[in-house]
């Protein structure tokens, strides 16, 4: 076992809980969906944790909605530029 298995960035699992609610009832292609969750997280800070349970512990209510904020905001600004691309297809 890695010492890399015993670690997560807490982002990772935050963006795509949040992409999911953006693109409730959309018909969206894998590839693009992908392409979002990249480009979201390229614009956020690692966040690593051993244990989802440690991010409530020690995060406060305020610092807790400003991580979700800034993972909201992420995902919606790469879900417009990627629609805005030559790649996207509508």
């Amino acid at each position: 076992m890695s010492l890399l298995d015993n670690i997560q960035n807490y982002y990772e699992s935050l963006v795509i809980e949040t992409l999911a609610k953006e693109v409730e009832g959309q018909d969206f292609d894998e590839d693009v969906l992908t392409d979002v969750l990249c480009i979201a997280l390229n614009h956020l800070p690692p966040r690593y944790i051993r244990h989802e349970v440690d991010m409530f512990f020690y995060t406060s209510p305020t610092e807790s909605h400003e991580v979700e904020d800034k993972a909201r905001k992420a995902v919606i600004d790469a879900l417009e530029y990627v629609k805005k691309s030559d790649r996207y297809e509508k």
